[in-house]
């Protein structure tokens, strides 16, 4: 390490050993898998089934929540997953990744007044929104107990910080492996619970039974590839269970440009096929990061506010200051890098009067024109052609205050991220990339799902014994404050191991019912696995990821929509009518996989062109680009009339658009979102009563059902 990677070292004060332990996070072995409880026959496989009162569908933090916060009420509860430690939770994050939480300042936040910053996007339940904001005192007091990292001052108070969509100062983190840590705390409690785990297993299809007119879950089919035998060449296995608890993450592999890990799929199409409601499948959020072909991570928070120099690089080698033709002056374009580190996420109205999401357009253009973009933190950000050039003395008053507070005045951006924030530097050195000696690759990727599976305040779905929780529930709305994700999954999980609980599930389900619907799934597998199909793995998943890329990310237009949901409904016709190609065994889990995937994919362009043909406007996830929209962005060199878009209109924050696959069709309706009476208040010896008798759960309906 030479020159500015030897200063950069000399003012770090935090040991290598400190960095190392934060960065290397180590999960805990799992213990030996149970046996099967016997076998079934179907279709002509034998079966292994395995019998719980609730399986978890996913490992990472919000599922291991559910499954621990179940086992502590003594539910006979078990957690399968595709790859244990794999997921979202585990392996993705940003600089220093945001647990968001009640703040501790003065005399304590006002719940409702967080429960407002949390919906202030529009398009959420307002209950949810109330319960996040009660439930992330106790989701991180929990959390500290098992043991997780957040940094205190003196008195033993937990240190904030400022985050998007954030202006009081909520957000807390362990640095950027934040989530991985919380995953590394809860699975050592699932396993000293005796929690078991079934890695390595895919989930295939919703079991359910209709009885009385009511459908409920009895199980889950399976594929587990160590499974296999002569008699169940593919592997198959059942999860026999009341009660379902899906926590699978979102459906990363939608888009080409994503920061997910690759092969998070999550369980949108799993849940359409089920018949199961989703909702507010328009709101995804999309930002900066690191391409998923080498190590995928979000470039928010201090590796924009350490300000570096942001170039592209065409086919001819050449290098451009391509921002500099979006800003005005140095001062301006300087600032707005700052501020897309705290503003993260691509927010149309921020491409409005010079703002932070100039720069994800510019970005976006740059790659559509074939050019590769680049930060470089071992440069200053070069001026605006005929301006000053850049200096930490001429900087907006609001981004000249954090960098002073922050000691962040050293000469070079690797200089002033090593001291804002060793952790971040470390991270991309554990994946081979040295930020200190070379340029970072990046883009605009989708980052996260903020619709999901539509459930009630205890996490349940329009499908009775199946719940949802973390990002497979649509209970965010179109914004949400950097961090509230992870919390949401923490506190609904805890609410769905407590509804577990009060309703004492047992294990147990009726053979009969178990078989028709496990006749029914095997049935549809065989028809899907057409080895001579003309349809590829290959083919299915470069359609799709291209169509949501090209015609569903942050531009996006009233025909490139309705085009891109034709082609999805033909690609859907054809793979019902011809199936899947495979060549080995082993693809065959993909098969299911991307057949759920193109139907996910389906049902957001629906939500999203069902959207836009109402006359919806632009909000967090896309600019709705339209030649008669009333916002128009500005560039340094005049208007920039080809995203010209439709600003939001306030009622349809009031609405969420619901998405059911209903006699093989998706259908679309719109409802009110829930509301939260501010002024209702508890008292004491009236209410306390419900809670003795566990009316406060209304397990009426499930008990009904």
């Amino acid at each position: 390490m030479t020159g500015v990677s030897e200063r950069a070292a000399m003012v770090n004060p935090i040991s290598q050993g400190i960095l190392d332990r934060l960065t290397d996070v180590d999960m805990p072995r799992l213990l030996p898998e149970p046996a099967p409880k016997g076998a079934t026959h179907a279709q002509g496989f034998t079966i292994p089934v395995f019998d719980y009162a609730a399986v978890v569908v996913g490992s990472g933090a919000a599922g291991l929540r559910a499954a621990v916060e179940a086992k502590r009420r003594n539910v006979d509860v078990a957690v399968i997953s595709q790859s244990a430690w794999g997921g979202t939770s585990a392996c993705s994050g940003s600089d220093k990744q945001t647990l968001h939480t009640a703040n501790t300042s003065g005399l304590g936040d006002d719940f409702k007044d967080m429960a407002r910053a949390i919906r202030a996007g529009g398009a959420m339940d307002e209950d949810m929104a109330y319960i996040e904001a009660v439930g992330s005192v106790r989701a991180m007091a929990s959390l500290q107990y098992l043991g997780l990292p957040l940094p205190q001052d003196p008195l033993g108070g937990t240190l904030r910080y400022q985050t998007d969509h954030d202006e009081v100062g909520r957000a807390t983190s362990c640095g950027p492996r934040t989530s991985r840590l919380m995953v590394q705390v809860l699975a050592q409690e699932a396993l000293r619970l005796a929690i078991p785990f079934f890695n390595h297993t895919t989930a295939l299809q919703v079991l359910a039974d209709e009885h009385a007119g009511q459908r409920r879950v009895v199980g889950i089919l399976v594929i587990r590839p160590k499974g296999q035998t002569p008699d169940n060449p593919y592997g198959l296995a059942v999860f026999r269970c009341p009660s379902l608890v899906i926590a699978a993450g979102g459906p990363g592999e939608l888009y080409r440009d994503s920061v997910f890990p690759n092969g998070c799929f999550g369980a949108l199409g799993l849940a359409l096929e089920a018949g199961v409601a989703l909702v507010n499948l328009t709101e995804s959020q999309f930002g900066i990061g690191t391409r998923r072909e080498g190590f995928p991570w979000n470039l928010s928070g201090t590796y924009m506010q350490a300000l570096p120099y942001i170039y592209s690089v065409g086919a001819d080698g050449a290098e451009h200051n391509f921002l500099a033709q979006y800003y005005r002056n140095t001062q301006e374009l300087v600032s707005n890098i700052f501020r897309k580190g705290y503003q993260w996420p691509f927010h149309a109205t921020r491409m409005l009067d010079f703002g932070s999401s100039l720069i994800d357009l510019a970005i976006t253009r740059e790659n559509q024109a074939g050019r590769r973009v680049f930060m470089d933190f071992n440069r200053n950000p070069l001026p605006v052609p005929g301006d000053l050039r850049f200096s930490l003395s001429r900087l907006d008053p609001d981004v000249a205050a954090y960098l002073g507070k922050a000691g962040a005045t050293q000469d070079l951006p690797i200089e002033r991220l090593q001291h804002m924030n060793p952790l971040s530097i470390e991270l991309y050195l554990r994946y081979k990339v040295d930020i200190r000696r070379n340029p970072l690759e990046f883009a605009v990727n989708n980052q996260h799902m903020n619709g999901g599976i539509a459930v009630d305040t205890w996490g349940r779905s329009s499908l009775s014994g199946l719940y949802a929780i973390g990002e497979a529930a649509g209970t965010h709305g179109v914004t949400r404050p950097g961090g509230a994700a992870l919390n949401a999954g923490q506190v609904l999980g805890t609410r769905v191991g407590e509804h577990l609980g009060a309703l004492g599930v047992s294990a147990g389900v009726a053979d009969a019912a178990l078989h028709v619907a496990l006749d029914h799934a095997i049935g549809d597998l065989e028809k899907l696995l057409r080895p001579e199909s003309p349809l590829t793995l290959r083919a299915i998943k470069t359609q799709v990821q291209a169509r949501m890329s090209d015609h569903a990310g942050i531009l996006c237009s009233p025909e490139n929509a309705a085009t891109a949901l034709s082609e999805a409904r033909a690609l859907n016709h054809a793979i019902a009518a011809q199936g899947i190609s495979f060549q080995r065994k082993s693809e065959i889990a993909r098969v299911v996989q991307w057949q759920q995937m193109a139907l996910a994919s389906e049902a957001v362009l629906s939500a999203l062109d069902h959207y836009i043909r109402a006359g919806g406007g632009s909000r967090g996830a896309r600019a709705i680009c339209d030649p008669a929209g009333d916002a128009l962005p500005m560039s340094k060199s005049g208007p920039l009339h080809d995203v010209r878009f439709r600003s939001e209109r306030a009622q349809d924050k009031e609405m969420q658009i619901v998405v059911q696959r209903v006699d093989g069709q998706l259908s679309i309706t719109t409802r009110a979102v829930r509301r939260f009476n501010e002024d209702a208040k508890p008292f004491f010896e009236r209410d306390w009563p419900a809670w003795l008798t566990g009316a406060v759960y209304n397990l009426a309906q499930d008990r009904q059902q």
